[in-house]
């Protein structure tokens, strides 16, 4: 019996005027493509497309192959829309953990589009700075900011969060604008206590390598917001996502 990637490969050369064509299509080399075909011939002892170095054209039996690929993979889709759940009779409650600020500015959007999407899914957005455990907490999933800690659940990548140093015009003017990411070392900056190392911030050279930054500070806080109203207050350097605006910023670090 055939394979389903034999059955789509043949398809696809069918309605294709080249291997090449074939190959960009589903992402495979040539040679692939022609490997598949050859398997499929081989297994049913008979010639499906004749090929020239030019062009190829389906067998009188290929055509009737064709067809016959043609409903087993319509099929298969069939059977597969089955078995997908109705996505607009789900219901129930999800329960979802994030970080303050993140959830702020940019996951409340994105949840009240998806509550109109799904009428049936209450979303629970628990909002906090702090490493939340899923298990004994009862959250289904946490959406996290940095490198992961070793664990033996299920985590994605979803994409970049970036980061800026801010400060406030008020401390820039008594201590002066940083330069450049090593004069951090000598300046007052309000550490975040959820990153680990709470001291070493990190940031990209032009040519894409990372480095960190030794920094130090007398306050250290556990909330974004908390953070924030300090900066805007004079206290020191803090770093930030772009979606946090203070008057003054130096560019951070993709994180």
């Amino acid at each position: 019996m055939a394979d389903f990637s034999e059955l789509e490969t043949f398809v696809a050369v069918a309605g294709a005027g080249s291997f090449a064509g074939v190959a960009r299509r589903l992402s495979l080399s040539p040679a692939m493509v022609g490997r598949r075909i050859q398997a499929l011939e081989e297994r049913y002892g008979a010639t499906l497309i004749e090929r020239t170095t030019r062009s190829h054209r389906l067998t009188a039996l290929g055509e009737q192959f064709l067809a016959k690929a043609r409903q087993i993979l319509e099929t298969a889709e069939e059977l597969s829309e089955l078995s997908r759940p109705d996505m607009a009779q789900l219901s129930g409650r999800i329960r979802i953990s994030a970080p303050t600020t993140l959830g702020i500015k940019r996951l409340a959007p994105v949840i009240a589009e998806m509550a109109a999407r799904y009428p049936g899914v209450v979303f629970e957005l628990n909002l906090s700075d702090r490493t939340v455990d899923l298990i004994s907490e009862g959250f289904d999933l946490a959406i996290r900011i940095g490198e992961l800690r070793s664990s033996s659940m299920v985590a994605r990548r979803i994409g970049d969060y970036r980061f800026v140093c801010c400060a406030a015009p008020s401390y820039l003017k008594l201590h002066g604008v940083p330069e450049a990411p090593g004069d951090l070392e000598r300046a007052l900056c309000v550490l975040n206590l959820n990153l680990n190392p709470r001291n070493r911030w990190p940031f990209h050279n032009d040519d894409g390598t990372s480095f960190t930054v030794g920094v130090s500070g007398s306050i250290e806080i556990d909330n974004g917001e908390a953070q924030r109203a300090a900066a805007l207050a004079g206290a020191g350097i803090c770093q930030f996502t772009p979606c946090v605006r203070l008057d003054a910023c130096r560019e951070g670090s993709p994180n």
